[in-house]
């Protein structure tokens, strides 16, 4: 499928998102795994995270949908998981294989994760690395990247590990992985990334310790079901934030988003930008920080995004490639390596698609310059990624004509119900069968 979008002004509305992707596949990985039951509420039904819902459930776990946003989850124990019955197959998405190894690696039992063919060119050495260390021992294509399979029945010994990379995804692999190991596994990160894992592992009541970069785990804890929150995802909300931003007059209230500091990077660098974003009505849910975000039509103005945001807006850097197109003046990004081992290499993704829109994008080594201006008409490609699909929506409904997109099937992955959203602000979005 494809998007076209027209030119179109957002109004003033407010709107809520779908629920957090991180957050809603760590709620059905460690409720699984707890003893007794654990209710979640708000749970993203995307494509993601169904591929982990199916995967639990081929391993015995009775889970069981509440609406289309609840979950009630019958834990199994931290020994209760069993073999699936064919291979585990986890789509698009490098969230769940990478947490799902180091969770695997502990089971006594063989395992065999497989993906869409995006997935299966994502690198997986960075977390066969420290696995291996653990006494894991887990093959993969001769390149490092899926299928998996992972041997069961092997004892696992806690290690001290330091990312070469920041990588919430690697750090929750091996702090997974520590849950089945013996003594206390260690993670020390080179920047702050998201933690998720951490809080939702106290909440559940397994002993964890955080301090300077360095996250420990206990091994062997008597994990219990608990009512698990999932606030709506901030990456979707960033969408809804620059549509905002961009559009001449408007003024949209997006509800119950979660803040979590370790995610803030994207609100830090658009208001460095001169965007108008108050973080308002601030409260827990659960163990997440959640606001509601109050987005005014701002100017924006190019400006060098400081790396060490990086990792803090990791998700969110298609929609500041946007923000810095319309944007006055020249904005610089580096150390976006990372981004470029995405479902797509995001920083070329993003360069190709704005070029094609008439924007100045100069790439480098570990980033891009993108000068700003004026938004054109034309046919640009997601390259089947799907924050890059939503990234270039957003940036066409500022341009000077229309805009078809290619290969948008995947945003089902992430933001269910994108279209029907910016629909409602005003923005002329519609689906059209690739011709």
């Amino acid at each position: 499928m494809d998007f076209r979008i027209e030119p179109a002004a957002i109004g003033d509305a407010t709107c809520r998102v779908p629920g957090d992707k991180s957050i809603s596949h760590r709620a059905i990985m460690l409720g699984s795994i707890a003893e007794g039951t654990s209710r979640v509420r708000g749970f993203l039904p995307g494509e993601d995270c169904l591929a982990t819902l199916a995967a639990f459930r081929a391993m015995g776990v009775p889970i069981t949908a509440d609406g289309e946003t609840g979950l009630t989850i019958e834990g199994v124990g931290l020994d209760g998981l069993r073999a699936a019955p064919g291979r585990l197959d986890l789509g698009n998405s490098g969230t769940a294989m990478r947490l799902m190894a180091g969770l695997l690696a502990g089971q006594p039992f063989d395992s065999e994760l497989v993906g869409d063919a995006s997935l299966s060119g994502r690198p997986m050495g960075r977390i066969i690395e420290p696995l291996t260390r653990m006494g894991a021992v887990i093959e993969s294509d001769c390149d490092g990247t899926p299928p998996l399979q992972i041997r069961g029945g092997l004892r696992l010994g806690a290690i001290d590990y330091a990312l070469p990379m920041a990588s919430a995804q690697v750090k929750s692999c091996v702090l997974l992985a520590g849950l089945y190991a013996d003594g206390e596994t260690s993670v020390t990160e080179p920047a702050v990334t998201r933690d998720h894992t951490e809080r939702m592992l106290r909440i559940l009541g397994a002993s964890v310790r955080s301090r300077g970069g360095r996250v420990s785990v206990q091994g062997r804890p008597a994990l219990k079901g608990a009512d698990l929150e999932v606030p709506g995802d901030l990456s979707s909300a960033a969408f809804v934030v620059l549509a905002a931003l961009l559009a001449p007059d408007a003024q949209v209230t997006i509800r119950s988003v979660g803040v979590n500091p370790t995610r803030t990077g994207v609100l830090d660098i658009l208001q460095r930008m001169g965007a108008d974003i108050e973080i308002a009505n601030p409260r827990e849910l659960g163990a997440e920080p959640v606001a509601d975000l109050r987005v005014r039509s701002s100017a924006l103005t190019g400006i060098r995004v400081d790396p060490g945001l990086v990792s803090l807006a990791i998700d969110e850097f298609p929609v500041l490639f946007v923000a810095a197109a319309a944007a006055g003046g020249e904005t610089v990004f580096e150390g976006l390596a990372e981004l470029r081992v995405k479902e797509s290499d995001r920083v070329a993704s993003m360069a190709a698609g704005l070029s094609a829109l008439g924007v100045d994008v100069e790439e480098t080594p570990d980033g891009a310059i993108v000068r700003g201006g004026t938004i054109g008409g034309g046919l640009v490609d997601s390259r089947d990624d799907h924050r890059i699909a939503m990234a270039l929506a957003i940036a066409a409904t500022v341009a000077s004509d229309a805009v078809r997109i290619r290969g948008v099937d995947n945003v089902a992955t992430s933001f269910p119900g994108f279209v029907e959203l910016m629909s409602g602000l005003g923005a002329k979005v519609s689906l059209e069968t690739d011709t």
